[in-house]
């Protein structure tokens, strides 16, 4: 007999009906725990920059090193009482002063092995759900979330252990970069894709799944899907880390 809830029997069949899936369902996230995930994001950035400067041995210079650690820590604001905006800021402002620090010293080329150092780190201090697949994708819609980005899961196949997907329609990323252009904030990449992408296969891989993607943009501006599936399980669209071309004239 199926599930009573108020006075109704839900079913398919003999089955219960599977509750709906929200198409955003983090719009209503406490303050409290965005603020958390800027602090997680911004440690797990810096912890994987030091790993990836232990790595390259010797040729660091340790105090421009240090220098720039003292510039993302500055100005900490109050755990307790501080809103999340002051932790967006604090992480804006690290993360722009690491892409500086590695793209001056070592070139862009050197993102992607940021992004898998970061993502060592990630895969540590990210808690597992016990959803599987779904469990990096929904972490991808929380980050979305917090930019106040447009996004949805998918309607017809919602998050499974073993496959899941999800659409930014809208990235507000690029929203937030353009505001930080216009008030004099020196912006080093041309396309916040360059490092996000990279950043978001790797946090998937780091969890035991294989990441695809495609970036797009249309009339709701700059965009893009994500996937994850279990290892050995083909992606519902046949297509690993690929992202679509046809609008390379995008700039920031």
């Amino acid at each position: 007999m199926g599930d009573v809830s108020d006075g109704t029997i839900a079913r398919t069949g003999d089955r219960p009906a599977a509750p709906e899936q929200p198409r955003s369902p983090y719009r209503a996230m406490p303050d409290a725990e965005r603020s958390a995930l800027w602090r997680r994001r911004l440690h797990e950035a810096e912890a994987g920059l030091t790993r990836y400067l232990v790595s390259r041995g010797d040729e660091v210079h340790l105090t421009d090193w240090f220098a720039l650690q003292s510039e993302i820590f500055a100005d900490l604001p109050d755990a307790a009482t501080a809103p999340a905006s002051e932790w967006q800021r604090v992480f804006f402002r690290g993360q722009a002063l690491m892409e500086r620090f590695l793209v001056a010293r070592y070139g862009e080329e050197v993102l992607a092995a940021w992004a898998r150092s970061n993502a060592e780190v990630h895969r540590e201090v990210e808690p597992d759900h016990g959803r599987g697949a779904a469990d990096p994708i929904h972490r991808i819609a929380r980050q979305a979330e917090l930019y106040g980005s447009d996004y949805e899961f998918d309607d017809e196949a919602p998050p499974t252990a073993e496959a899941a997907a999800l659409t930014i329609t809208h990235c507000a990323i690029w929203d937030y970069r353009e505001k930080a252009r216009r008030s004099g904030v020196r912006i080093t990449l041309a396309s916040p894709c360059t490092y996000c992408t990279e950043a978001l296969s790797a946090n998937i891989r780091a969890k035991g799944y294989r990441p695809a993607h495609r970036l797009h943009s249309g009339p709701t501006g700059h965009g893009c899907r994500w996937e994850a599936c279990a290892p050995g399980r083909a992606d519902r669209t046949d297509r690993t880390d690929r992202t679509d071309r046809t609008d390379e004239s995008r700039e920031a």
